[in-house]
């Protein structure tokens, strides 16, 4: 009778096993399609654009991740993995305004209005200089936070978008992937644990 609930939990083991195993298949069937597709569809926007504007020398000088993987352990021992995407942030449309507000067309009406003092004439389009180019510096840093499609223009291609979105489930597939591996280890080591179990009561029970 010792025998009998050590055998269910070890079939119930075996069919959790086999289902992990199934799903992880699936898993990676649609991981290899979505990286066809995300390559099928870059071919076509080099194909539609041209190959020297689809390549990596349109990536921006300084590249930050969109997205960051985080590992955690589960209450069973597992490690599991979740994705955490930083979308673009939306500052990088306010640099335009700022130039208009901030530029040498305001230096000028002050060096319209006050022509007969020269010194502060100078001073004031040595500010202006200085304005013009902070406000330079300002409209080119939120590029670190720009959407990498519009690093190949504004207008991209519908196939470009389509790459894109395919990769970017490509990278949250491939951490549900690794969190199942992570569990059907853990899963094979209970069962080959819960066999030496059995092996041990039926090596008592025949002796």
């Amino acid at each position: 009778m010792g025998l009998d609930p050590v055998s269910v939990n070890l079939d119930q083991k075996l069919l959790e096993f086999m289902d992990q195993l199934e799903l992880l298949e699936e898993k990676r069937q649609r991981l290899n399609s979505l990286i066809e597709e995300g390559w099928f569809n870059i071919s076509k926007a080099r194909y539609s654009m041209g190959n020297k504007q689809v390549s990596a020398l349109q990536f921006a000088s300084e590249i930050e991740p969109q997205i960051c993987v985080h590992s955690s352990l589960s209450e069973k021992g597992n490690v599991e993995f979740k994705c955490e995407r930083t979308e673009p942030k939306t500052e990088e449309l306010e640099p335009s305004g700022t130039v208009e507000n901030i530029g040498p067309k305001e230096g000028g009406l002050r060096r319209r209005t006050k022509i007969k003092q020269k010194e502060t004439t100078v001073e004031e389009t040595s500010k202006c200089e200085k304005e013009s180019q902070d406000s330079i510096k300002s409209e080119k840093s939120p590029c670190q936070h720009q959407d990498p499609l519009k690093w190949f223009g504004i207008l991209v291609p519908q196939n470009l978008k389509q790459a894109q979105a395919a990769f970017k489930e490509v990278i949250t597939l491939s951490a549900e992937i690794a969190t199942l591996q992570s569990a059907i280890l853990a899963t094979r080591m209970e069962m080959q644990t819960q066999m030496k179990e059995k092996h041990k009561i039926q090596s008592v029970l025949e002796g």
